[in-house]
């Protein structure tokens, strides 16, 4: 565990529970980092849409949530940051039912043991393109 955040407990809180989030971080040094929603697209992709640049999106939501979590590496890597240091995440997922699943067991071998602050929202539509099924912003406290 990176020492610059610390997970806040509530009375009552047990591991066992094998909750995919804690109910708050502190940070306690460090710089933040905020970034932007990441997808199965390409990070970097022209305005307005070019339907083109998304052809390569994969149906598949564990496909989607392991393309977006690399991309969401890159980021942290480019600021001088890992996975630890996410302490806040917003999930956007097109049809709960069909494709939290999938999603989850990517976006959870990615974090392993790590929970950050989490709040999921079921939408109808991403504005990338009407393919992706799964998009996460974050907040990280990289050290500094």
């Amino acid at each position: 565990m990176r020492n610059h955040i610390e997970f806040v407990h509530l009375q009552g809180y047990s591991p066992a529970f094998n909750m995919p989030y804690t109910a708050g971080i502190k940070v306690v040094s460090g710089k933040l980092v905020f970034i932007s929603g990441v997808t199965a697209a390409p990070i970097y992709h022209h305005h307005p849409h070019r339907p083109e640049e998304f052809e390569d999106i994969p149906e598949d939501p564990g496909e989607q949530a392991q393309l977006a979590m690399e991309a969401l590496l890159q980021v942290l890597q480019a600021a001088g940051g890992t996975l630890e240091d996410i302490v806040s995440v917003t999930r956007y997922i097109r049809d709960i039912e069909m494709n939290q699943d999938a999603i989850n067991r990517v976006v959870g071998r990615y974090f392993g043991d790590h929970r950050p602050t989490s709040t999921t929202v079921e939408v109808v539509r991403m504005a990338t393109d009407s393919r992706v099924k799964f998009e996460m912003s974050a907040i990280a406290v990289v050290p500094g």
